[in-house]
């Protein structure tokens, strides 16, 4: 008896430990039968990542049918912007734009509007690195007031654009000042500019045809034409430029401008002219056209220009300069055949029309390029390259090498 009542009891436990496994074993196999059960539906982890990634496409999708010649990338602004504050849209076609400096925006500030050619940068380390000294010298020396923002413009191709938004980043972090980022599309823009320009690319481009690429580098010649009313003033600049004061300073030349002038530009520093108008000088032997400072005409070099857009637009006399048969007329009667884009077009316009530019001082583009030094014009050189008093702005044109400060 005492042998059977261990087996029973044995037995027993035995029992209840199975009834307990089997517990065990049925909650794990609902659990599974729940997971299965609620996977077939869409809201599993699977299924919610795709929707996710489906909305972001969405999104982009949508983005990229936009217009996006312009786009805001980086600014750094006031407390009311921070904090989540919009901006006041300009309407119509002038919203993708802040207005000029002198008027007053959505915000209240006072917009100072600055240029930039910025093509083909990815491919190329030296304009990375001109770039590099240009915007690291803008900011060192940028200083603006209270309710100022230095607007900066880059005219981009894709590759090129998402680059410059990397390396802007880094170059503006120490910026005093407040400031906005804009890119532009180039193939936006030279859709725009090429029937405006398409007569007189002949005259003053490389090729001898014209060339649909090429309409941009005619910008400055008809931007008054292709940007809204509301910008009114507007600083182009050359990428190889090295700042040796506030920026600040070169828009108060604007104030400066007589009456008539439309374009502030500085004088070109090598005889290029003198060369390029050859014919007409030996025609003309007393001309002064292609002659050194003081007294003569040595043309103009294009890479700090201030553009005084309104004025453009309300000067009958520039705008029946950039018809097809005046331009023509004026290629001919001066023998002129250049490949400097729209500073040959104000050099030639300028020879006959003087009081539409006002001359900016050598020292705001002091160019250091010395290649017609060495290429037959030894004995005149110094007379065009000489420029004296403080030198504002640094050019390295044709790759120079820039002084340190």
């Amino acid at each position: 008896m005492g042998i059977l009542r261990l087996v029973v009891r044995i037995m027993g436990r035995i029992s209840t430990f199975r009834s307990y496994q089997f517990v065990l074993l049925l909650a794990a196999a609902l659990a599974v039968a729940a997971f299965y059960y609620f996977g077939s539906e869409r809201q599993n982890f699977s299924s919610t990542t795709k929707r996710i990634k489906l909305t972001q496409a969405t999104h982009n999708t949508n983005r990229n049918d936009a217009d996006l010649t312009v786009d805001t990338i980086l600014s750094h602004k006031d407390e009311s912007v921070e904090h989540g504050e919009e901006q006041q849209d300009l309407g119509g076609e002038s919203e993708e734009f802040r207005p000029g400096k002198g008027e007053i925006g959505g915000s209240g500030d006072q917009h100072y509007h600055a240029l930039m050619m910025f093509t083909k940068v990815d491919k190329s380390r030296s304009l990375q690195d001109k770039f590099r000294v240009a915007m690291l010298s803008m900011v060192k020396h940028g200083q603006f007031m209270e309710g100022e923002v230095l607007v900066l413009h880059f005219v981009s191709d894709p590759a090129s654009k998402e680059l410059g938004e990397k390396m802007l980043q880094e170059f503006l972090l120490y910026a005093t000042f407040k400031y906005e980022v804009l890119f532009h599309d180039v193939v936006d823009l030279t859709h725009k500019l090429f029937p405006i320009v398409e007569a007189m690319q002949k005259y003053f481009s490389a090729g001898s045809g014209a060339y649909y690429s090429d309409a941009i580098f005619f910008l400055s010649v008809a931007m008054h034409q292709i940007m809204p009313e509301s910008l009114t003033r507007i600083v182009q600049l050359d990428l190889d430029l090295k700042y040796r004061t506030n920026i600040r300073d070169l828009f108060k030349e604007f104030d400066r401008f007589p009456p008539g002038a439309v374009i502030g530009i500085t004088r070109e520093m090598q005889p290029v002219y003198r060369h390029t108008f050859w014919q007409y000088r030996k025609e003309n032997p007393q001309t002064r056209v292609g002659d050194p400072p003081p007294e003569g005409l040595p043309g103009f070099n294009s890479g700090v220009m201030l553009l005084d857009l309104g004025a453009m637009r309300e000067s009958a006399l520039y705008n029946q300069l950039l018809k097809p048969s005046n331009v023509a007329k004026l290629a001919d009667q001066y023998r002129f055949r250049g490949h400097l884009g729209d500073q040959d077009f104000f050099t030639m316009i300028g020879m006959e029309h003087p009081e539409l530019f006002y001359p900016l001082a050598c020292g705001w583009n002091r160019q250091l390029c010395t290649w017609w030094r060495e290429h037959g014009y030894v004995d005149v050189f110094q007379m065009y390259y000489r420029c004296e008093g403080l030198v504002y702005i640094y050019h390295g044109n044709c790759n120079s090498p820039i002084p340190d400060d």
